[in-house]
């Protein structure tokens, strides 16, 4: 049913990935010639001129070469990503699914072909789990030998994390849109959330982790529904 969403999307993270190696392989050229790079001004085509000149004569042909690769590998990518939307929105469900805080066409077009169905789970517990976002308590040396030679079960402290066994795709789709809810979505009511959660004493990352869980469980109550986000309604569902 989504196996050409699937195919692309997959091409597409591949592609995303040389884009990767080819801005470090540029920040690097410049760093080991003494330098300093921050930001993306340096892969824009006002700012490589600036970098360009801090660099030696016989560096700089080579430079030259390496941004020519990424200008090449990026113009793939905007191809890529424009046929993965193109596809995903061939569903009507990417429309509604768009709609939900944080997740774009392109987190849509990758989360569609992975969960197929919303059907596949009962509870948005089950659904925090497949996306690596399930709670769980961790424990060793349970069992301790008594004075007369027998086993009891120890009352050791147990450590609180996520589950490990996931889709790493899923989980790095919802930590992107907790991340894009907390850092330009002020207005967004799960905004809001996050700033009461820190108020309270939450530490930021298991604030971001709640933020996370929210946007899952209303993004699979969304499709089940195929209602778009209603901040009044969907809320509640986190």
């Amino acid at each position: 049913m989504f196996g050409a969403l699937g195919e692309l999307g997959r091409t597409h993270a591949m592609i995303v990935q040389d884009v990767v190696r080819v801005q470090n392989r540029l920040k690097a050229m410049f760093r080991s010639r003494g330098v300093a790079v921050s930001g993306k001004s340096v892969y824009s085509e006002k700012g490589r001129e600036e970098y360009l000149e801090k660099l030696p004569d016989a560096t700089r042909g080579a430079t030259k070469t390496m941004y020519a690769q990424y200008d090449a590998v990026e113009e793939i990518r905007r191809r890529a990503e424009k046929d993965l939307v193109q596809e995903a929105h061939r569903h009507p469900i990417s429309r509604v699914l768009e709609s939900c805080p944080g997740l774009g066409p392109i987190r849509v077009a990758q989360l569609i072909p992975i969960v197929v169905s919303p059907a596949r789970f009962r509870t948005k517990r089950q659904f925090w789990s497949y996306c690596g976002l399930g709670i769980v308590m961790r424990s060793s040396s349970d069992w301790v030998r008594t004075k007369d030679g027998g086993w009891t079960r120890a009352n050791v402290q147990q450590t609180r994390g996520l589950n490990l066994n996931h889709n790493h795709t899923l989980k790095n789709i919802f930590k992107g849109a907790a991340t894009t809810v907390i850092s330009q979505l002020e207005t967004e009511p799960l905004h809001q959330d996050y700033q009461r959660l820190i108020a309270a004493g939450t530490k930021p990352n298991l604030a971001k982790l709640t933020i996370a869980r929210k946007i899952a469980a209303i993004a699979l109550s969304m499709w089940k529904s195929k209602e778009k986000y209603d901040p009044t309604k969907h809320r509640k569902q986190g």
